[in-house]
């Protein structure tokens, strides 16, 4: 097993998940194996009881870990399925040591830092770094670890000293050190300073770890002359200096590490035996996706109407999606993020200007989506929105609360129940007006780990659907889930009536997954996440189906899959699509 780990300095958030991302990226295309860690030093658990705003969204896994939102960027960039233990924190070793000491596993000793700490965590390590992440079941060969945070604060001291022993540990040759570091450009002085690089190698040098690899990240591109006084002050050669500045598209990012050699040094560093020269048409697939989103013409407008949109990380996965459906069909997506009070009338009266800006924002969009979330706050403007995408047949995903303020609002407008609502908003309410209910096996306790998560199978009713054709015409599928709340079966037969069908159930049929309108062009919600598997190559049918209606090729696009020969179909316009059936009568 070779292991690559990815450390960072000098500031938090400066790409360390996707360059981590980006070396396995570019060993997988290579023919490797490659499975990857992170590691927050937090002391919580597991990113499930965090507010997006403390650390952007909590991404969760098949297995129902909830997760930090790099192991989203590891999953999409690498194709494969991590698992809850692919994600360390300080919380769960200390939980895991305090574990042993309760049974006497450390027969009388003083447990202490190190060694106990340390060696949990590269234990832990070890462990899973062997544990298959792709449906072949093969045993990675080199696994690559994110070490969150910089290298200097107090909760990363355990991490480092207990990467510091198991560099010696699996051997030198087994061992690979990447740092990320920030090149600023203060505009005082117009130049790159590396002076901050420099203090932070010292740092991670002090602390017994020597980088094999520098990445410096800046805004805009620097020369040779930079590169090399990193090369000469940090002690490592030129060729050893990565050089990423800020790029059109995060799909850029691995080709330009390849393109200045980490393929050969990895190659050399930790022997793996790759090929040299590459193929001509090596990572040919990811140079097309980062050229076709570099040209995109055609602008696709999507609203997002949520609670957390101060902090766009709070949705990541959810604009990565867009971004994959809208890219499929080649089109440049452009989100607006309207926050959902925004559009309350309570902030009518207390800021106009911000109430009429969120309208405008959302009346000239082309789709709206309604995401997950928690809470009361914000609630009505989410179902303001959900009214007006019914009213005026403009395209909407709801996802999770989404799917729930939806029923909200048809129940309070179409059947006219004035007071329906959800448990979770007002714990006061009657039953007969109890259209959101808790779920019975998620009642009181902790409130971490305690919802409906991970991969559940939805299987549709019988009959025809817009999302069941997205899907292929299957009967089943498997999505991520991550609620407490759920649709109250007791009103399910009196909306669906109305006209709001549930065309996807749990394997019982007795809780609600997907709901769509009839005669509408596209208003679906579904109560799991589709987002979490959406990937760069392969985007979410929920999503797709969204910025194709958006588009105005939602039912071209269906029209085109009923033909079996036609596997990779040309998208064209309804009107088109309109035009053709004429000429054909």
């Amino acid at each position: 097993m070779k292991y690559i780990l990815v450390t960072g300095g000098v500031i938090s958030g400066v790409g360390k998940g996707v360059i981590a991302s980006s070396f396995g990226t570019i060993l997988k295309n290579c023919g490797i194996n490659v499975t990857s860690i992170k590691i927050d030093p937090y002391i919580n658990i597991d990113a499930g009881t965090f507010s997006p705003y403390e650390h952007g969204e909590v991404y969760v896994l098949d297995d129902g870990g909830e997760v930090d939102l790099d192991l989203g960027n590891y999953e999409r960039f690498l194709n494969v399925t991590l698992h809850k233990d692919n994600n360390i924190t300080t919380g769960k070793i200390y939980q895991n040591v305090i574990t042993k000491e309760r049974k006497g596993d450390y027969l009388g000793k003083t447990v202490q830092v190190v060694p106990h700490i340390t060696d949990q965590i590269q234990e832990w390590i070890e462990k899973v770094a062997k544990r298959p992440v792709t449906e072949g079941g093969k045993i990675p060969q080199v696994c690559v670890i994110e070490l969150g945070g910089t290298i200097g604060d107090i909760e990363g001291m355990p991490f480092v000293e207990a990467f510091r022993q198991f560099q010696f540990r699996v051997k030198k040759e087994n061992f690979c050190c990447a740092h990320v570091s920030l090149v600023p450009q203060p505009r005082s002085t117009g130049e790159h300073k590396t002076k901050p690089t420099q203090e932070s190698v010292r740092t991670l040098r002090g602390l017994g770890l020597s980088p094999d690899i520098i990445v410096c990240r800046s805004e805009k591109p620097f020369g040779e002359t930079v590169k090399e006084k990193i090369s000469n002050f940090c002690s490592i050669a030129p060729n050893q200096v990565i050089t990423i500045h800020d790029l059109s598209s995060i799909y850029r990012v691995p080709l330009l590490m390849e393109s200045q050699g980490v393929i050969e040094f990895l190659n050399e560093r930790l022997q793996l035996n790759i090929t040299i020269p590459r193929p001509p048409d090596f990572m040919k697939q990811w140079r097309d996706l980062a050229d076709k989103i570099d040209n995109l013409q055609n602008v696709v407008n999507i609203a997002l109407v949520g609670k957390y949109t101060k902090l766009e990380d709070a949705y990541a996965s959810v604009r990565k999606s867009l971004q994959h459906a809208s890219t499929e069909i080649d089109y440049k997506l452009e989100i607006k993020y309207i926050e959902a009070e925004n559009l309350e009338q309570k902030t009518l009266e207390l800021n106009p200007v911000l109430y009429h800006k969120a309208w405008q924002q959302l009346c000239e969009s082309d789709g709206v989506i309604v995401p997950g979330g928690f809470g009361q706050r914000g609630i009505d403007g989410m179902i303001e929105a959900c009214n007006w995408c019914r009213i005026n047949n403009k395209p909407l995903l709801g996802i999770c609360l989404g799917l729930q303020v939806a029923v909200i609002e048809f129940a309070r407008n179409v059947l006219e129940i004035r007071e329906a609502n959800s448990a979770e908003i007002d714990c006061q309410i009657d039953a007969i007006n109890t259209f959101i209910v808790k779920m019975p096996e998620h009642t009181d306790g902790d409130a971490g780990g305690t919802m409906r998560l991970g991969k559940r199978i939805t299987r549709f009713v019988k009959g025809n659907s817009v999302i069941k054709q997205l899907y292929g015409n299957v009967d089943e599928i498997e999505e991520r889930h991550r609620h407490r709340y759920e649709v109250n079966p007791e009103f399910v037969p009196q909306l669906e009536m109305a006209g709001l069908k549930f065309v996807g159930r749990d394997t019982e049929g007795q809780r609600m997954e997907i709901l769509e309108l009839q005669k509408h062009p596209y208003y679906v919600a579904t109560q799991y996440h589709p987002e979490y598997l959406s990937r760069p190559f392969k985007s979410s049918p929920p999503f797709l189906g969204l910025v194709l209606a958006s588009t105005g090729k939602l039912e071209s696009y269906l029209a085109s899959r009923l033909t079996p020969q036609q596997s990779s179909p040309t998208i064209k316009s309804d009107n088109d699509i309109s035009e053709m059936n004429k000429s054909e009568s």
